[in-house]
């Protein structure tokens, strides 16, 4: 990162208060700062100014606040901050600048990739958020709990500055989320999927300070793994996301059991139900089937369902650049949360956030 090359003459020390600076005092300029000395913050200022500038569109409710965060560049990523009742702030964040996967029922895909993001930008997502809560009270409550890596992009395809920006997420002097309330969305890419089982991240000593000093192991693990199946059926799968014309469903099984062997951990499965395409009741059968040929390893926690779905209702664009799509019938997602229920797994269907403002799974792609 630009800051890590900024602080590189400085004494270690530094390197703790430029990130209570940043990450808990939540200043928007250095000058701010005021344990820095005046010759540092004049040169923060001059190259890595803390002003994030971004439109915001905030949903009706007030549950949901979508951002399009302008980057040097010019381009634009969007995230969303999505408000639950029980007191958690999750922030949908973006990997990519679009998307290079293509799946047919995804808007974000429809424009192709611009770019992959750097850390600080996905930093920077969250960061924006937080100065936002802190506008509301000083409670914990108004901070940051959980990060879904779900919005713009494939984060596999981002996979280093993806694991670094989790690794400042998960940090003790930054963020301070527990890396267990933190998901990484994909498609399904074998290899890394593979690479990430064998990575386990472990909290830094400092997020900007150079690798040695990086050694910290205190509540060490794996971000939750969630794998965007949509079907189970490789010839519907391939018509629909392009990545199973490369990556087939036998490769991918072959992969989440590595993941799980290595880890110990469960995989998340999930499921946009699109009406008259993957919502019959084999569709059911064969999700329950695919997802129940995993088993649980004899050092996975007690007290969860090892298998678990995401049932997504499909989020309507009204768009012309996309094909035609329709939300299964309640009905439809009802029985499919019966069947699988019956099979031993757990369903549960995932609450919409943010839909007034496209801020929905599957919208996010910049409009002015």
């Amino acid at each position: 990162m630009e800051l890590e090359e900024i602080l590189k003459d400085e004494p270690a020390f530094r390197i703790e208060q430029v990130e209570k600076a940043i990450f808990q005092d939540l200043i928007t300029n250095w000058d701010k700062a005021s344990n820095l000395p005046k010759a540092l913050k004049e040169k923060l200022n001059k190259e890595l100014p803390l002003e994030i500038k971004a439109d915001v569109l905030v949903s009706q409710k007030g549950i949901s606040i979508k951002i399009a965060l302008l980057l040097k560049d010019g381009l634009k990523a969007e995230a969303v901050l999505m408000r639950h009742k029980a007191g958690r702030n999750t922030v949908c964040v973006s990997s990519q600048v679009g998307c290079a996967m293509g799946c047919i029922f995804c808007l974000t895909g429809k424009g192709g990739l611009r770019r992959s993001l750097t850390a600080w930008e996905i930093i920077q997502q969250v960061l924006f958020f937080e100065r936002i809560l802190k506008t509301e009270g000083p409670e914990r409550s108004r901070r940051i709990t959980n990060i879904v890596f779900m919005g713009m992009g494939e984060p596999l395809l981002n996979y280093d500055s993806v694991l670094l920006a989790i690794n400042i997420l998960n940090n003790k002097n930054c963020f301070g989320i527990s890396v267990r309330k933190i998901s990484i969305s994909t498609v399904g890419i074998p290899w890394a999927i593979k690479k990430l089982a064998k990575e386990k991240i472990r909290p830094a000593s400092n997020a900007f300070g150079p690798p040695a000093l990086r050694a910290g192991v205190a509540n060490a693990g794996w971000p939750n793994l969630a794998v965007s199946l949509h079907t189970a059926n490789q010839t519907l799968r391939a018509k629909i996301m392009p990545i199973a014309k490369n990556h087939n469903l036998d490769e991918l099984s072959r992969a989440i059991d590595f993941y799980i062997k290595e880890t110990g951990q469960r995989v998340i499965f999930e499921y946009l139900m699109l009406k008259g395409i993957n919502d019959s009741e084999k569709d059911a059968f064969d999700l329950a089937q695919f997802v129940k040929q995993f088993k649980a390893p004899a050092n996975f926690r007690a007290g969860k369902n090892f298998h678990f779905v995401n049932l997504i209702t499909y989020n309507d664009f009204k768009s012309q650049d996309i094909l035609v799509f329709k939300p299964s019938f309640k009905e439809k997602v009802l029985m499919f949360k019966e069947i699988l229920s019956e099979s031993g797994i757990d369903a549960v269907q995932r609450y919409k956030f943010g839909e007034d403002i496209k801020g929905a799974c599957g919208q996010l792609a910049y409009e002015k």
